[in-house]
């Protein structure tokens, strides 16, 4: 009976120290927004952790943000300690185009409900996610250390939006079929770095506009370049 008991015990300490996915839906800035939570292996509420504010992609509705966990997100943020949010567009309205008006209150309710590491997040995502990234990030730079697009961009960079982003890590990438967006990649950053900005850009070889080198064990490369982002970012340049 007592071998049993401890049985048991070792299998309900398994399951807590699993990770754990939440959804939520609350009412912000008068819109619904509905939101997802991955949370790490073992995660202990009394602890901070790194984070990354994520972007879907296309219409960013309920099923994008769905495959982008799946995608690029949940298996790393659950094995290497950080905590990923991401949200679905309230009511329609994408990030860059009336979906931001969730925010900042949005990263009043996160900070409130979870301990962030230095109270700052990296955010990032890929096609209308990175537009949105960038968006956000030059209109709310102190809540963020980086910013990803994979592909993304700065929509309408005036001299203003650039200098917001001036101390944050910048990456981006871009699909080497998809040749429009990696063209926008490369010219915006050639103004970056013109202003002083740190970013890396790279050209994934033989891909089309949906990254495929960045999603499963790709993945990591995301999370890698958060965690240089938190010791610091070099300029430099990847052909």
């Amino acid at each position: 009976m007592r071998g049993l008991v401890a049985i048991a015990g070792v299998m309900l300490a398994g399951q807590s120290a699993r990770a754990e996915v939440r959804d939520f839906t609350r009412t912000i800035a008068g819109l619904t927004v509905h939101y997802t939570v991955v949370l790490p292996n073992g995660y202990d509420p009394s602890k901070p952790y790194p984070a990354v504010l994520a972007f879907s992609g296309g219409s960013q509705a309920e099923n994008t943000v769905q495959m982008d966990l799946r995608r690029n997100w949940r298996d790393q943020a659950e094995r290497r300690g950080y905590i990923v949010v991401i949200a679905a567009a309230p009511e329609g309205h994408l990030f860059f185009d009336g979906g931001e008006r969730i925010f900042p209150e949005f990263f009043r309710l996160i900070l409130s409900d979870y301990k962030i590491l230095d109270g700052r997040f990296h955010v990032a995502g890929p096609s209308n996610g990175g537009i949105s990234a960038f968006f956000i990030a030059a209109l709310y730079p102190q809540y963020f250390r980086s910013v990803t697009g994979f592909p993304g961009y700065l929509p309408n960079p005036t001299p203003a939006r650039v200098n917001a982003l001036s101390n944050l890590c910048i990456y981006m990438f871009a699909g080497e079929q998809d040749r429009d967006w990696s063209a926008e990649m490369e010219q915006q950053s050639r103004i970056f770095r013109a202003q002083g900005l740190k970013v890396q850009t790279a050209i994934e070889k033989g891909q089309p506009h949906l990254i495929g080198t960045l999603a499963g064990d790709g993945a990591a490369r995301l999370f890698d370049q958060f965690d240089e982002a938190r010791r610091g970012c070099a300029a430099t340049a990847h052909p």
